[in-house]
């Protein structure tokens, strides 16, 4: 597969994932049948059995309508991808450790608006209160460790949870608490500590025991702890007909932000639970389906595990993953009773951020981009020393096809995606940037030399890795 057959491939792709829910959307009245054929229609040209695939399934009124896999689930073993097949999910994580955390708070063993040292007293004191709460809903200021320079150079070590958070537990806080929205698996980790400290069990425990058996969803699992003897696919990274494995991570790192794996039907299962309210009661479902108000009274447009939007005028509930040789998305439309998941066993390419599935929405029912979401919340933005932007200046492949430039003009920070218009970008931190116009941000990732190979898009909870061409 040449390159533009790749970025055709990855267009198509983007498009196929969320065109039924849109069908639904605009009232199409054709059958479930018609549906799933113009979705396959859509999605098969784009995969050949010698490079990594996709496992998709969208549901109806808690009904499958489109349930397929595509490509292979093993390059060297020549084994296609089956939709039954498990892989890791990422960040799609975080909704079950945050559902975790309303188990314990509707058993009144803990509330969303302790302070986090309550339950862990070792943890630092940063002068300013940290509840529950600013940890689900990205609030909370804590640096995030996926950040650190040197993290993907040392990810394959294992860490005890205490080792995982001594990794960052001494850093200053980037912000006051509920000051801003700032993506953070470190908050996610102490959520982890948290569930095990007040339940008294391995966060892989419990989640297996209140939510995952059940829900019946017997193919999801913390990653080494699994159930049941489901295949699972081998993860991959390239692109443009190159691939190989992705790279070695121990799965104690991404703990209770992202060390997940499941399949596309138990996602389908726990939606269909969600909307059933089984597990927590209305009123922690709607609390976690609630954005975040912000200290200054703005949106931080992300409730408890999930990125809450419009699209089409319509509720979306969001939220994707990445991780070392996989990529997931999923999206819940609850006024129309529509689910979609995608897993991935490949690290680039497959799935969008919500910027990118909006245009590729538009694209495929031939009418304008969706509505723009609400402004993002005001930032302050920091000043940069001499230099330090100018290491990140270069091009950044995301997927074939898509590729984000950045520049400097001045004492301005400018990004460019593939088919956009280019974007002042602001400085939260030396490697951390945000547009005021886009709720969408920009981590680099410096090496230990100080170079940088490659930079992530963060949007509605996902990370989007993109390699340095130049």
């Amino acid at each position: 597969m040449n390159h533009h057959q790749a970025a055709r491939g990855a267009a198509r792709r983007r498009c196929a994932i969320q065109c039924l829910a849109l069908a639904v959307l605009a009232g199409a009245p054709a059958a479930a049948a018609d549906l799933a054929q113009r979705i396959d229609a859509s999605i098969a040209p784009s995969f050949t059995p010698d490079m990594p695939g996709a496992a998709i399934i969208v549901t109806r009124d808690g009904k499958a309508i489109f349930r397929k896999a595509y490509g292979s689930a093993d390059l060297d073993a020549k084994l296609a991808l089956d939709p039954g097949m498990a892989m890791r999910v990422g960040s799609i994580t975080k909704q079950f450790t945050a559902t975790a955390i309303l188990i314990l708070a509707e058993q009144g063993k803990l509330s969303l608006h302790d302070d986090i040292r309550t339950c862990l007293p070792a943890f630092p004191d940063k002068g300013k209160p940290i509840t529950i709460e600013h940890l689900l809903t990205h609030t909370s200021g804590i640096r995030n460790y996926t950040d650190d320079p040197g993290f993907v150079a040392a990810m394959a070590r294992d860490l005890s949870v205490t080792q995982l958070i001594a990794t960052f537990k001494d850093a200053p806080l980037a912000f006051a608490p509920g000051e801003r929205f700032a993506y953070s698996n470190s908050g996610y980790v102490l959520l982890g500590a948290i569930i095990e400290k007040v339940s008294g069990m391995r966060y892989a425990d419990f989640v297996a025991q209140r939510i995952f058996e059940p829900l019946g969803m017997r193919h999801t699992a913390y990653d080494g702890y699994e159930r049941s003897k489901v295949v699972h696919a081998r993860g991959y990274r390239g692109g443009a007909g190159k691939f190989v494995a992705g790279a070695p991570v121990s799965m104690s790192q991404p703990f209770a932000a992202g060390a997940l794996v499941s399949t596309v039907d138990d996602l389908a299962r726990w939606d269909a639970a969600i909307t059933a309210g089984r597990l927590l009661g209305r009123a922690s479902w709607k609390q976690a389906f609630t954005a975040y108000t912000l200290n200054n009274g703005a949106s931080s447009g992300y409730g408890y595990g999930w990125g809450i939007g419009r699209l089409q005028g319509s509720t979306a509930i969001v939220h994707g993953g990445g991780i070392s040789g996989f990529s997931a998305f999923a999206m819940r439309l609850p006024d129309e009773n529509v689910y979609v998941a995608v897993l991935s066993n490949s690290d680039s390419g497959l799935v969008e951020s919500e910027l990118l599935a909006h245009r590729a929405a538009g694209i495929a029912i031939g009418k304008p981009i969706p509505e723009p979401q609400a402004a993002p919340p005001t930032r302050t933005a920091l000043r940069l020393a001499p230099g330090v932007f100018e290491r990140y200046v270069g091009r950044y492949e995301l997927a074939p096809g898509f590729v984000i430039d950045v520049m400097q003009d001045g004492e301005k920070y400018i990004a460019r995606a593939s088919g956009e218009e280019a974007q002042e970008i602001f400085a939260l931190s030396d490697v951390l940037f945000y547009s005021r116009t886009v709720e969408a941000q920009l981590r680099f990732e410096p090496q230990a030399d100080g170079s940088v190979a490659r930079l992530f898009l963060l949007q509605s909870g996902r990370e989007t890795p993109g390699k340095r061409l130049r």
